[in-house]
């Protein structure tokens, strides 16, 4: 919390918060009396409505989440959103947030970087997102449950196995933590030592594709085909080999196929 922070908490005249009970624990230990009500992604809609009665009559309010930076995977843009086109002022308070925290001390290249939120689950929208990660020569960061971390680490694995990660959880808090390495060496890591926590990813730019041309691709990819793998796992062989991403061994041997080579 910020000195800034703390100061407009105490003189707003009330504060909506994602979750009331979590955020009075933040309130009582910094003394802030300020009135506080509940604007979450079940009820923002309705809420929305008696927050703008409120400004409309001259009061201040503030908007809080559960944790780190509102709106970041949290509710609240429709309410910013309606508010601004209501031609209200939206004053932001810089605060931790987590995928910026964490990047900051990953080691991994900060000059370019997507932020793609939450993963989907399973399907084709996943396989999606870890195959323009896989090709993506920028930092990519995510976040991820415990729960499902040493899966989302396995998959990515498999298709870029000399990739650099970095993994933090528990960004600010008592137990933080960041494990840095290339892929398989994290995976290791974490099957010792399950995962507990709120986590960011962060996977390192792709390399070396722009560095190893077609034709030597061709090379390898006719050298190590000896009739008894699939597209697939020639594609993840000549990646390694290579040090290039699986996906762009894998679509020169669709392209060489679909001309008859």
């Amino acid at each position: 919390m910020t000195y800034r922070a703390v100061k407009t908490l105490q003189q707003v005249d009330w504060i909506a918060a994602e979750d009331t009970r979590n955020s009075r624990t933040l309130l009582q230990h910094y003394e802030i009396q300020t009135p506080m009500f509940a604007c979450h992604e079940h009820n923002e809609a309705h809420v929305l409505t008696q927050i703008q009665k409120r400004l409309d009559q001259g009061e201040s309010g503030a908007l809080i989440s559960d944790a780190g930076t509102p709106l970041i995977n949290d509710p609240g843009y429709r309410l910013v959103r309606q508010l601004r086109q209501s031609g209200y002022d939206i004053e932001p308070l810089p605060g931790a947030c987590s995928p910026i925290v964490a990047l900051c001390a990953s080691g991994l290249a900060t000059d370019q970087f997507t932020y793609m939120g939450f993963l989907a689950r399973s399907g084709k929208s996943r396989r999606q997102q870890l195959q323009a990660m896989a090709a993506a020569t920028h930092t990519c960061v995510f976040l991820e449950s415990p729960r499902r971390l040493l899966n989302t680490l396995n998959d990515m694995a498999a298709d870029m196995p000399q990739r650099e990660v970095c993994v933090a959880r528990e960004l600010t808090k008592l137990y933080e933590s960041f494990v840095y390495g290339l892929l398989p060496e994290v995976v290791h890591h974490f099957k010792q030592h399950p995962p507990r926590g709120e986590i960011v990813v962060m996977l390192g730019a792709a390399s070396g594709a722009e560095e190893v041309s077609e034709a030597q691709l061709l090379s390898h990819i006719h050298r190590m085909d000896d009739g008894t793998l699939s597209p697939s796992a020639l594609a993840r062989a000549v990646a390694q080999q290579c040090g290039v991403t699986r996906s762009v061994v894998y679509e020169l041997l669709m392209q060489q196929k679909n001309d008859g080579q």
